[in-house]
């Protein structure tokens, strides 16, 4: 098999890696999905300074470093990344980096920065699994994200509730 033939096969859409780094470049949260690109925890700290170094001061949405496409978005002390290998399709990387956005946004109710993510860092990785699984992307939609990993109305605080909620969590304890 030659390396044409290779790029010509048909795959599913996938990504390499889904990165939140802080301000400083520290990891907070990643998930890798190629372990052939990334032998281990050494190389892919490697990977995430270099990466930082090339991205926390440029204004680009978008960077090719080693070979794959490096997608990014920066808000006030976080940078969320999604790699792709060189050949996947920019645009619909775009649309998982837009998915993996809006969905911390909606998570964090707007307040997206470090406190407020490690305040609520398990819902985010449930988000992150339900938009990728071993790399295939499952979900590009923040919508349907954020409405299957819904909180139950009983973890939100009583102040945050409607009237309605109130009411439907005081019957529920009733029966």
């Amino acid at each position: 098999m030659t390396m044409d033939s290779f790029l010509l096969e048909p795959s599913l859409d996938s990504v390499k890696a889904l990165l939140i780094l802080d301000n400083d470049g520290n990891r907070i949260m990643a998930k890798y999905y190629d372990d052939l690109t990334w032998a281990g925890v050494e190389d892919q700290k490697k990977f995430e300074k270099s990466l930082f170094t090339k991205t926390h001061k440029a204004n680009a949405e978008i960077i090719m470093l080693d070979g794959m496409n490096c997608l990014y978005k920066s808000n006030v002390d976080l940078f969320f990344y999604v790699i792709g290998s060189g050949q996947e399709n920019e645009l619909l990387l775009m649309s998982v980096l837009d998915c993996l956005y809006s969905t911390v946004s909606s998570i964090l109710r707007k307040n997206v920065d470090k406190r407020a993510l490690f305040d609520h860092i398990d819902v985010v990785m449930l988000a992150m699994d339900e938009m990728i699984d071993g790399g295939i992307i499952l979900e590009a939609d923040p919508a349907e994200v954020t409405a299957r990993i819904c909180l139950r109305s009983d973890d939100i605080p009583l102040g945050e509730q409607t009237v309605a909620q109130v009411l439907q969590s005081a019957k529920e304890q009733l029966k």
